[in-house]
C-alpha cells in the first residue's frame, strides 16, 4: 500500500520541490497543493495518510516567522487538519513548517482542550541567518515516529528564527518527561540559542514533528560536504535525510496494513 502525501505550499513557500522529491525517493505519492485550493476544498485531507508543511518564508515572514499562514489555517482549516491528527495522519512542520506548527498550537499538544501557542521559535541569538550544517541527537525513548532509528546524524540548516523557546522551565520539564524532544542539536554546535540545545520537537502521539534542520536536503550520500572523506554507516546509503520520511511512511503503512487485515478478519467472521 502506497502512502500519499500532502504537501502544503503558498505564497513565499520554496523548498516544497524539494520536499516533494524527498518524499517520493521515499516511496510515496506525492500531491503538492497551493492553501488557496485547500480552502476550497478541505476535504482533500481526508484523503492523505501524511501532511508536510515545507520551508522558505511564507508571505515573507513580515508579521513573524509563520504567523500569517498559521492564522490563514487557524481560521479556516484547523478542523479539518485536527481532524486528520485524530484519524492518525502523521505530520511534518519543517523549519518555515515548524513555525507554523508552533504558531498554529498543532504541537506541542494538538489535543489540548484550547489549541494556543505556548512556545515560539525567536531570532537567533547571533542576530544573523544561519546557513550550515549541524550535527543532531535523537532521543531513543521519544515516541516520535519520524526519528526512530536516527541517533547521531547531520542535517543542514537555513534560518534566522530558529532559536526555540518555552514559555516557563514547568514546560520545558513537561517536553522532556514526555519524550517530546525528539532532536537536539550537539551542545557544541548548536547554531541559535535554542533551550537544552533543541533542534525539533513532537507532540505525545509521536505523529507530529517540527525540525528546523531540513530533511529533504539530505537524500542521497553526496549531499553531505564530506561525503568523499566518509564511508559507509558516517554518510549513510539511504542518508538521514531520506531515512527520517521512510519512517513515518513505514509506520503509516503498517497501520494500513494493520486495519486492512483487520477489516477482511471481521468480514470473514461476519459471512
Amino acid at each position: 500500500m502506497t502512502a500519499k502525501t500532502l504537501i502544503i505550499r503558498t505564497a513565499g513557500t520554496n523548498c516544497d520541490r524539494e520536499l516533494a522529491h524527498a518524499f517520493e525517493l521515499a516511496g510515496s505519492a506525492v500531491d503538492t497543493v497551493h492553501l488557496n485550493l485547500l480552502l476550497k476544498t478541505p476535504r482533500m485531507f481526508e484523503q492523505v495518510d501524511v501532511i508536510a508543511f515545507p520551508g522558505g518564508f511564507s508571505y515573507g515572514d513580515d508579521i513573524a516567522a509563520g504567523r500569517i499562514l498559521a492564522n490563514r489555517l487557524r481560521h479556516r482549516l484547523l478542523e479539518p487538519l485536527r481532524e486528520a491528527v485524530h484519524r492518525g495522519v502523521a505530520v511534518i512542520g519543517i523549519c518555515n513548517g515548524f513555525q507554523v506548527l508552533v504558531k498554529l498550537g498543532l504541537l506541542p499538544d494538538p489535543h489540548a482542550r484550547r489549541m494556543a501557542q505556548t512556545v515560539t521559535l525567536s531570532v537567533n541569538t547571533s542576530g544573523r541567518f544561519v546557513d550550515r550544517w549541524v550535527r543532531l541527537r535523537g532521543d531513543s525513548q521519544s515516541p516520535c515516529v519520524w526519528t526512530r532509528g536516527l541517533s547521531e546524524f547531520d542535517l543542514p540548516i537555513a534560518h534566522g528564527e530558529g532559536r526555540f523557546i518555552c514559555k516557563s522551565d514547568e514546560q520545558l520539564d513537561q517536553l522532556r518527561n514526555n519524550g517530546q524532544v525528539a532532536l537536539r542539536y550537539e551542545a557544541a554546535d548548536n547554531p541559535n540559542g535554542s533551550v537544552d540545545n533543541i533542534a525539533g520537537i513532537c507532540d505525545p502521539s509521536g505523529l507530529i514533528l517540527g525540525l528546523m534542520p531540513h530533511p529533504e536536503r539530505y537524500t542521497h550520500p553526496t549531499h553531505h560536504p564530506q561525503w568523499f572523506r566518509q564511508s559507509g554507516t558516517a554518510v549513510g546509503t539511504g542518508t538521514a535525510g531520506l531515512q527520517l520520511l521512510r519512517n513515518a511512511l513505514d509506520h503509516t503503512r503498517q497501520c494500513k496494513e494493520s486495519a486492512a487485515v483487520n477489516c477482511s478478519s471481521s468480514g470473514g467472521s461476519d459471512a
